[in-house]
């Protein structure tokens, strides 16, 4: 994988590009690959967003949202994207299979593929040039970087400062993360000279759900928390039953596993979700415990040091009794 400064120079001449998020893309995903959309645009690229799957309905008023193609909805229409492409800008994910039914066609793709990410152990091989920098808060701050960089800061405008805010400011915990550097807040800085007005934002994004997704977190909280105070560590699982009985929609559990770390002493917080057709598990850390590694190791999955995520093939029970267990495997790490 060559450095992504050596396409700075090829910027100047307009490629027809497809820029790729992660499935189930969060705000940094959407935000950042819609405000590197944004930047092409203005560029004259023809370029076309695809995601993998749907996305949360609280990321839909993002300038350019309504263009971005859902695959499972529209494959042979994104298909002929990929096809048609010179360059795939691959966003917020490092390995392909996180873009789920779209790795092959990516992999097989003739198109130039650029990697820009923040997540660790990159499966570099599969692309062509790019960046991987886990010390950035986010994608939403290295596509700032990126515009920088490249000398086209002065293409940045208030639908590219809005998408990158929300990306930067979800994925630094509204900047309470330790990843929310002295960068970060002079990037943000940088995106309010353009008119942007973050509360509106804030709204968007925190402030934009059903009552129905009020009460499934109560529940949640209610009924389906178990606590370890013997390894500071926390689980919630959830059943489909209780997605089905609220109705509960892509994006509606976002942040649930976060609760659980504001309990005193709690250093570790996983969320294990029954979706039907597989068990979804999140993790979450304070300090020194990599998730990252423990996702990996025991859970087919990965990502930061104190935010991963991860899979299982089992029942959810079964899931719940593996996470136990490894607990006691992990016991001195934990306390």
């Amino acid at each position: 994988m060559q450095p992504i400064t050596n396409i700075f120079t090829l910027l100047k001449v307009p490629k027809t590009t497809v820029i790729v998020m992660h499935q189930k893309p969060d705000a940094d995903a959407m935000g950042s690959s819609l405000g590197l959309y944004h930047l092409l645009q203005a560029m004259d690229y023809p370029v076309t967003v695809i995601s993998p799957t749907n996305w949360a309905d609280w990321l839909k008023w993002m300038k350019g949202a309504d263009k971005v193609i859902d695959y499972e909805l529209n494959t042979a229409r994104a298909n002929e994207a990929l096809e048609k492409a010179s360059w795939i800008f691959c966003l917020d994910f490092n390995t392909l299979m996180r873009t789920r039914k779209m790795a092959a066609p990516i992999a097989s793709s003739p198109a130039l593929r650029i990697l820009i990410d923040h997540h660790q152990q990159p499966q570099e091989e599969m692309f062509a040039y790019g960046i991987s920098d886990t010390s950035k808060s986010s994608t939403s701050e290295m596509i700032f970087d990126f515009i920088m960089a490249s000398g086209n800061g002065d293409k940045i405008h208030l639908a590219i400062a809005e998408c990158l805010y929300a990306g930067v400011m979800t994925d630094t915990g509204s900047f309470r993360f330790s990843s929310a550097t002295a960068s970060v807040h002079r990037m943000v800085a940088g995106l309010k000279d353009t008119g942007l007005d973050h509360s509106k934002i804030h709204e968007n994004l925190f402030d934009n759900f059903l009552e129905n997704r009020l009460r499934f977190t109560g529940h949640a909280l209610l009924n389906r928390l178990e606590v370890f105070y013997e390894y500071n560590t926390a689980l919630i699982c959830i059943p489909w039953k209780d997605l089905v009985k609220f109705q509960i929609r892509t994006g509606d559990t976002e942040g649930l596993v976060n609760f659980p770390l504001t309990i005193q002493g709690i250093k570790f917080a996983a969320l294990i979700i029954d979706r039907d057709e597989e068990i979804k598990c999140s993790f979450r850390s304070k300090g020194g415990f990599d998730v990252n590694r423990f996702a990996r190791q025991y859970f087919e999955g990965g990502g930061h040091i104190n935010a991963a995520g991860g899979r299982s093939s089992e029942t959810l029970e079964q899931t719940a009794q593996r996470f136990r267990a490894s607990l006691k495997e992990n016991a001195l790490q934990l306390q």
